[in-house]
């Protein structure tokens, strides 16, 4: 998995990249296959902004996150995240059992 991390009008501290990688290996937990992933963090004013990118195969996943404090925008960015590679994950699941199952039935038909 390669991890990119960039920031705008924000600096990306050790401690920071630290923190994002062991949150990130809950989401390559749940599924292996991501391939890539670019995350922006920004701050406006006093939001904190995340946003990450994660190219699966067949697929990017996009979600982002605000927060006043940047680790609870990262926190929730990692949630959803997590939501979207499951929901992802049986979508694949499901049409592999569909194809299946068709290919079963129409076999049975002739």
């Amino acid at each position: 998995m390669n991890l990119t991390m960039s920031g705008h009008h924000l600096e990306i501290t050790p401690a920071i990249r630290e923190y994002m990688s062991s949150k990130l290996t809950r989401v390559t937990r749940h599924f292996d296959n991501v391939i890539d992933v670019n995350v922006i963090m920004s701050v406006d004013k006093l939001v904190q902004k995340v946003e990450a990118t994660l190219h699966v195969r067949g697929n990017d996943i996009f979600a982002e996150a605000t927060h006043a404090d940047l680790y609870a925008a990262i926190d929730s960015l990692i949630d959803k995240l997590d939501r979207l590679v499951l929901k992802h994950k049986e979508k694949r699941a499901e049409k592999r059992y569909e194809g299946g199952h068709r290919h079963l039935n129409d076999q049975l038909a002739e």
